[in-house]
């Protein structure tokens, strides 16, 4: 598909945005930031898919706005770069406690640790150290435990636009988002 020139323009000028944001940006902060109506905004950003398509890198939706990544068939280069980078990978205790959040949130640890059968404490820890899940507030029974729910990190972590994405509980597709980051 040919887009005008000034959608090229404005396409370079998403690129940008997109490339230092921290987070996925939504369409209408990107419009607003362009000084574009929203349609234009969409409209650049499917000419910036567009002239991504032969590279390494993609503009993908996830978490209510779009963010520039790297291709799905580079993952395992960029993990191993990572790893390397950033020392240690997720360990299969941590990534069961996050699949425990995620498809029951808010949970307790008390929920967490009756389904894993052993103390998630520490692995609680280092998922809010990684800011992959957060306290999201305080169940109203005795001792008034804290409840834990996933974040917009673990979003862009699985490249998951909201947690509707997430495979059916208890399918094999749960084991295999795992696998690859375990």
């Amino acid at each position: 598909m040919a887009f005008p020139e000034e959608t090229g323009v404005l396409a370079r000028s998403a690129e940008s945005v997109l490339f230092v944001a921290d987070r996925p940006v939504p369409l209408d902060r990107l419009a607003a930031v362009l000084d574009v109506p929203v349609d234009r905004a969409r409209e650049a950003v499917e000419c910036l898919q567009t002239r991504l398509a032969d590279g390494g890198l993609q503009v993908q939706a996830v978490a209510g706005g779009y963010q520039l990544c790297t291709r799905p068939e580079h993952a395992d280069l960029v993990r191993r770069f990572l790893q390397r980078e950033h020392g240690e990978s997720l360990s299969r205790g941590a990534l069961e406690t996050l699949a425990i959040i995620a498809y029951k949130q808010p949970a307790t640890r008390g929920d967490i640790e009756q389904i894993r059968g052993s103390s998630s404490d520490w692995h609680i820890e280092r998922l809010l150290e990684r800011h992959l899940i957060r306290m999201v507030g305080r169940r109203e029974t005795v001792g008034r435990p804290m409840l834990f729910g996933t974040t917009e990190l673990f979003l862009r972590y699985f490249g998951l636009r909201d947690l509707s994405d997430l495979p059916p509980a208890g399918e094999r597709s749960v084991q295999a988002m795992l696998d690859p980051v375990g």
